[in-house]
C-alpha cells in the first residue's frame, strides 16, 4: 500500500525553476506554461507525494487507474514516465527528478520547496482539479441506468459541437480560401485527449477523433480537406509542435479537443487554430449534468448557436442546428460500434477478431445501425488477409453486411467502399467494384481509403495513370499512413518501375521494420536480379513473422538465384506449414514459381483460384508471374478472373 503522503502545498517548487501548481493544476519552469498531459502531470504528483519513497507499478495503477482497465497499463505507465522525464530533460541513466528501480518501479529523488498552505489529500492524484467534487459518479446501482443516458447527451454534445464548427468553417475560413494552394483548405483534428484518468478510455476519445473527421470531411470537400484518422493518431500522447505538424502534414488548420466523462458528467472542449501564427479562432468547453436531459440538450443547442452568432457578428437567428434524436439503446450500440473501430484500426489477427465481436454487439443492441454493419463488413474483408479465416468464409459475411448497410443507408460511403472490395477480391467483378468505389468517393471525396482501394483497383487492371493519380490523392489526405505508402510503391512495382518502388518499400521499413506488406521489397530486389539483398531481407521478416508468406518468399528467391538444393529445402519447411493447417495456397505458387516448376505452379495457381486468393487479383500485372504468361492455361485463367482485356 501506498503510505499517507508526505505533506504538500499549492505550490511546489523542484529542480532549476520547476513549479507544480496545484490551485491551477499546471507545471512551470521560470513562469512558463509546460505542456504536460493529465495521466503524466497526475504520476508526477503521485511520485512527489512520495518523494525520496519507492511507487510500485502496481500501486501506480491502482492510485491513478484501477487494476480493471481496458489497455495494457504497463505501456501506460511507461509513456507517462517517459513524457514526464521529456519535459523535465530528465536523463533515465543518469536521473535528477526520476528514478527507475528495476523490476519495481520508480522514486522521485529531488528536494522539494512548499508555499501556502496544504492543500493536496491522498485522494488528489485521481481528482486533481478544482472541481473535482463536481464530477463525482452517482452509485453503482445508478450507474447501468445512467449508462446509456450518458451516451444520449456524449454523442448529442458532439453533433452539436460538429455542426457549430462547421458552421464557422463555411462562413469564416471562405475568406481564407483565397490564398490556399489551389483555393483548397486543409484541415487536421488532432487525437482528442483522454482526460478520464483511464486508458480505457481511450476508445471513447479516439471515437470523438474519427467522428469529427468523418464529419467535416463532408462539410465542402471542394474547398476543404480534412486529415484522415491514419495520419493524426501519429500525434497522440505527441510533443510535437504546430508548425512540425502543420508541415508535415500540409494543413493550414488543426482543430484540437479533449474528453472528460464519468457516469454523471460530460466534458467535451474544442479549439480551432491557425497554424501559420497559432491563433485560436474558435473555442468552446461545455460542462453539463446528465439529468433532465431533453431540456439540457435543447439549451445545449441554442447555446452553440449563439455563441455562432456573436462569433461571426451576425445577429441572425441560425435554425439549422441538428437536434440528436437516437434512442438510448442506439447510443449503447454506438459505444460497441466505437470500440469496434477501436479494433479494426489497431490491424492485427487479434485486433480484427475483437472488432468484430463489438460491431456485432453494436448490430445486435441496434439492427439499423448502418455504420456498424459497414465496420463489421470491413473487419470480416480485412481477416482472412491475416490468415485467421478462409476467405470462402470470411468475404461471403462481409458482402452480407456491406449489402445490410446499404439497405438501411444508401447513402453510406464506408458501406460502398466495402462492398467494392468484396466485389473487386472475392467476385473479380470489376465492373461493380469500380461503380461501387467511385459512388463512395462521390459520397465523401475526403475519405482516404475509398481513394486508396481505388487506386489498388485500377492498378491491378493495369490502369497505372489513374492508380498513380488516386493513391496521389489518397496520400494527401492520409500523408503519414504506411499502408498508402506501401501501396503507391506496390503500384510503382506492378508498373514495371523497381527502383522507385524499392526506394519506397525501403522508406516504409525504415518506420516499422515489421510492415508485412512493404516486404513486397524481396520481389522488386528479384526482379532487377539483387538476390543478396532479397535475401537478407526476407531474413529479417521472417525473425520477426516465420509465417507461409515470408517461408513461400524465402523459396521464391533461392529459386531465382540458382540456389535450389537450399530452395527445396526450404519448401519442406513450408509444405510441413500446409500439413498442419489449412491456408492460403498462394505462398506455395510463389515457392513452385521462383523452382521454375510450371506444372506444380498451375496446380497451386488453381487451388488459389478455388480458395480466391488474394494473389489471383494480381494476375495481369504482377511481374512474379512473368514465365507462365505464354501457357494457355494462364490466359484462360485471366478470362475467368475478368482480366483477359
Amino acid at each position: 500500500m501506498i503510505g499517507e503522503p508526505v505533506r504538500t502545498t499549492e505550490l511546489i517548487r523542484f529542480g532549476e525553476g520547476f513549479e507544480l501548481d496545484l490551485r491551477s493544476y499546471q507545471l512551470l519552469r521560470l513562469g512558463r506554461q509546460l505542456k504536460l498531459e493529465r495521466i503524466p502531470l497526475e504520476l508526477l504528483i503521485l511520485l512527489i507525494e512520495q518523494r525520496g519513497q519507492l511507487v510500485t507499478r502496481d500501486q501506480i495503477i491502482a492510485k491513478i487507474w484501477s487494476k480493471d482497465v481496458f489497455l495494457d497499463s504497463d505501456n501506460s505507465i511507461n509513456a507517462a514516465i517517459r513524457k514526464i522525464r521529456q519535459v523535465l530533460k530528465d536523463d533515465p541513466q543518469h536521473p535528477r527528478f526520476v528514478q527507475t528501480i528495476t523490476g519495481r518501479g520508480y522514486r522521485f529523488i529531488a528536494p522539494v520547496a512548499e508555499n501556502e498552505t496544504p492543500s493536496l489529500s491522498g485522494d488528489a492524484v485521481s481528482q486533481p482539479s478544482h472541481d473535482a467534487k463536481n464530477l463525482a459518479g452517482p452509485s453503482i446501482a445508478h450507474r447501468g441506468i445512467m449508462s446509456a443516458w450518458r451516451w444520449l447527451v456524449v454523442l448529442g454534445v458532439s453533433v452539436l459541437l460538429i455542426t457549430a464548427l462547421g458552421t464557422y468553417l463555411q462562413r469564416s475560413l471562405s475568406r481564407a480560401r483565397a490564398s490556399a494552394p489551389n483555393g483548397r483548405l486543409v484541415l487536421a483534428v488532432l487525437p482528442f485527449e483522454n482526460l478520464t484518468g483511464e486508458p480505457g478510455q481511450d476508445y471513447f476519445s479516439d471515437g470523438m477523433t474519427e467522428e469529427m473527421i468523418s464529419q467535416l470531411g463532408r462539410l465542402d470537400p471542394e474547398h476543404l480537406g480534412v486529415i484522415a484518422r491514419t495520419s493524426v493518431m501519429h500525434y497522440k500522447h505527441g510533443q510535437e509542435q504546430l508548425e512540425q505538424i502543420g508541415r508535415e502534414l500540409g494543413v493550414q488548420y488543426v482543430l484540437e479537443g479533449s474528453v472528460r466523462r464519468d457516469s454523471s458528467r460530460v466534458r467535451i472542449t474544442a479549439q480551432l487554430i491557425q497554424v501559420r501564427d497559432q491563433t485560436h479562432l474558435w473555442s468552446r468547453e461545455y460542462d453539463r449534468d446528465l439529468s433532465n436531459l431533453l431540456v439540457l440538450q435543447g439549451e445545449i443547442a441554442q447555446e452553440i448557436a449563439d455563441e455562432i452568432q456573436l462569433t461571426l457578428g451576425d445577429r441572425k437567428r441560425n435554425d439549422h442546428v441538428l437536434q440528436p434524436s437516437l434512442s438510448p439503446q442506439s447510443y449503447e450500440a454506438h459505444e460497441f460500434y466505437l470500440k469496434g473501430r477501436y479494433f479494426l484500426n489497431k490491424r492485427t489477427s487479434e485486433s480484427l477478431q475483437q472488432a468484430i465481436e463489438y460491431f456485432q454487439q453494436a448490430v445486435d443492441r441496434d439492427p439499423t445501425y448502418a455504420r456498424a454493419y459497414a465496420g463489421l463488413a470491413d473487419s470480416y474483408a480485412l481477416i482472412s488477409g491475416y490468415n485467421l479465416t478462409a476467405r470462402t468464409d470470411s468475404m461471403p459475411k462481409a458482402r452480407a453486411a456491406a449489402l445490410r448497410a446499404l439497405q438501411i443507408d444508401d447513402n453510406l460511403a464506408e458501406a460502398h467502399n466495402s462492398l467494392a472490395l468484396v466485389a473487386e477480391n472475392y467476385d473479380w467483378d470489376w465492373q461493380t467494384a469500380e461503380k461501387e468505389f467511385r459512388r463512395a468517393i462521390e459520397l465523401d471525396p475526403n475519405y482516404a481509403t475509398a481513394h486508396h482501394w481505388y487506386a489498388e483497383c485500377l492498378s491491378l487492371q493495369g490502369r497505372f495513370d489513374e492508380a498513380f493519380a488516386e493513391i496521389e490523392r489518397a496520400r494527401q489526405l492520409d500523408p503519414l499512413s504506411l499502408i498508402i505508402a506501401t501501396d503507391h510503391g506496390a503500384i510503382q512495382y506492378f508498373s514495371r518501375q523497381y527502383s522507385p518502388a524499392i526506394e519506397e518499400f525501403r522508406a516504409v521499413l525504415d518506420m516499422e521494420r515489421n510492415f508485412p506488406r512493404a516486404h513486397m521489397l524481396d520481389s522488386a530486389y528479384a526482379q532487377k536480379g539483387m538476390y543478396a539483398d532479397a535475401l537478407a531481407d526476407v531474413k529479417k521478416w521472417r525473425r520477426v513473422e516465420d509465417g507461409p508468406w515470408a517461408q513461400g518468399y524465402l523459396v521464391y528467391v533461392y529459386g531465382r538465384s540458382g540456389q535450389r538444393t537450399r530452395a527445396r529445402h526450404e519448401l519442406e519447411k513450408l509444405e510441413q506449414l500446409y500439413r498442419r493447417q489449412r491456408l492460403d495456397p498462394a505462398p506455395m505458387l510463389l515457392a513452385y514459381i521462383g523452382l521454375g516448376d510450371k506444372d506444380e505452379a498451375f496446380y497451386w495457381l488453381e487451388k488459389s483460384y478455388v480458395a480466391h486468393s488474394t494473389m489471383l487479383t494480381t494476375l495481369k500485372v504482377e511481374p512474379i508471374y512473368d514465365p507462365l504468361r505464354s501457357d494457355p492455361r494462364f490466359q484462360e485463367l485471366m478470362r475467368r478472373v475478368g482480366l483477359a482485356q
